[in-house]
């Protein structure tokens, strides 16, 4: 495959992939064995970030990267570009187990995380479109209303006060979007529109500018940990390869199961997203969405969008299946009901668009843990760190992941380390096929708890028994 056929071949990732500018260039795959301190397993944000900040706290670091296909081909250049303080587990839940101090700590770190991304990506001279417009959450319907309001009582119980997350009265809140039957809504600040794969591609240059080596077409087959079978040093596998380590950091986030030993780690649950044409200035004043709020509704299954610096609608969510066996395949990147379902809800939003082009409909995997709990950590015996867990809320967790990392490798005692997302381990998924019958249970349940709201305006008891499956807040 020539350059000209490379480029090409990965163009058709997403819109993100589609819309980078200048040619895409293929890094070449691992020359052979070596010996570095930090060898690290993905070359997504995770590992990217990761790379960056070890880099930055101590630039004598041999530090590498090692990528199956090219910086930011899985989710991190296929993501709606939601660089928010969301994190995967609620205060409340962290609260509960660690304490209102450490769940403070943690939202207040998520929220620094969101301006951390666009200061890192101003000083690397990246482009990302990065701009903090907040995410507005409308509520269309009686059931969503009540939701809504109780999503913010919960937030004022826990310490989080209007400037964090309020509620907007209807003319408010469509002055903000101008979305169908808004009754209401929530805003928070803590949010910025970003084109992904721009992210990407751009931290993958910067981390070479800073020394480190950045290998794609090198797929990683096994982790060796140390302490096992003589080793006193983790190993990377590869086939081109064997890398050798102080600490190999694991940062596969969906692609986890792929490796042995990890198949009940993480689920990989599809996300599908469609994107249409540049719409005109007719369109947006009606829409509104001015300062590129990323939006959403407050319905059980998951969708999100936002308006792209190009003046598109970007728009995604769950109901895709889970795969039995934690399967990835590129097959499962595009399921043209999900899609079609996708549009439908999009000019159901915004009736405007319905002559609207769609230009791009893609998709991929996110990670979920069994506990719905991001975590990132050191196992100092084995010389393994890790990080993911995300389940769809990576763009700045990622960011606030590579640099706890590099604070746990360079051995500094900082207030990133003591987050109680750290050390974190996860409950292992259930064996199949109690696993495909659970999380696609659970994709059904909301769907159909979203139909029952629709139809009775209140809120539904199934719902609340099922929405954990996907991510429900």
């Amino acid at each position: 495959m020539d350059a000209h056929e490379q480029d090409g071949a990965y163009r058709g990732v997403s819109l993100w992939w589609d819309t980078l500018p200048g040619r895409l260039r293929v890094r070449p795959g691992l020359p052979g064995d070596i010996d570095v301190d930090v060898a690290i397993v993905g070359g997504g944000y995770t590992g990217l970030w990761t790379a960056r900040y070890l880099a930055l706290a101590d630039p004598a670091l041999r530090v590498v990267v090692l990528e199956a296909e090219v910086a930011g081909f899985g989710a991190s250049g296929r993501n709606g570009g939601w660089c928010s303080a969301l994190f995967a587990a609620s205060e409340a839940k962290l609260a509960a187990e660690h304490g209102a101090d450490a769940a403070r700590r943690m939202r207040v770190a998520m929220q620094d995380s969101v301006d951390e991304v666009g200061r890192a990506a101003a000083d690397d001279g990246i482009d990302c479109h990065f701009e903090k417009g907040g995410t507005i959450v409308a509520a269309r319907g009686p059931a969503q209303v009540t939701r809504a309001k109780e999503e913010v009582a919960e937030a004022r119980r826990v310490g989080v006060d209007e400037k964090d997350l309020a509620w907007l009265e209807i003319a408010e809140a469509r002055e903000r979007i101008g979305a169908t039957g808004v009754l209401g809504a929530t805003y928070t600040p803590h949010c910025a529109a970003i084109h992904p794969a721009r992210l990407a591609r751009g931290l993958a240059e910067a981390v070479e500018r800073r020394g480190v080596a950045v290998f794609e077409k090198t797929p990683v087959t096994e982790i060796r940990p140390a302490g096992v079978a003589g080793r006193r040093r983790p190993e990377a596998v590869t086939p081109r390869g064997t890398v050798r380590a102080d600490v190999v950091v694991r940062a596969l986030e969906a692609w986890t199961p792929t490796l042995p030993g990890e198949e009940r780690t993480l689920a990989p649950v599809y996300s599908l997203m469609i994107a249409t044409e540049p719409l005109d200035e007719a369109f947006w004043k009606e829409a509104r969405l001015a300062g590129r709020e990323t939006f959403s509704d407050h319905r059980h299954l998951i969708v999100y969008g936002q308006r792209t610096a190009d003046g598109r609608l970007a728009f995604g969510g769950r109901g895709a299946p889970y795969h039995f066996g934690s399967a990835v395949r590129s097959v499962f990147d595009r399921n043209s009901n999900v899609h079609e379902g996708l549009r439908r809800t999009l000019v159901d939003l915004f009736p405007d668009a319905r002559d609207a082009a769609v230009t791009h409909r893609w998709g991929g995997p996110i990670g979920v843990p069994r506990d719905w709990c991001s975590s990132v950590g050191l196992d100092q015996a084995t010389g393994v760190a890790w990080a993911g867990g995300y389940v769809g809320d990576g763009v700045s967790t990622t960011n606030l992941a590579g640099r706890t990392i590099a604070d746990l490798v360079t051995g500094r005692d900082t207030d990133l380390v003591a987050l109680p997302w750290v050390g974190h381990r996860w409950q292992r998924w259930e064996p199949e096929p109690l696993r495909w019958l659970g999380i696609n249970a659970g994709l059904r349940g909301v769907q159909l708890a979203d139909r029952s709201e629709a139809r009775r305006g209140r809120p539904s008891w199934l719902a609340s028994r099922m929405s954990a499956m996907l991510g429900g807040h």
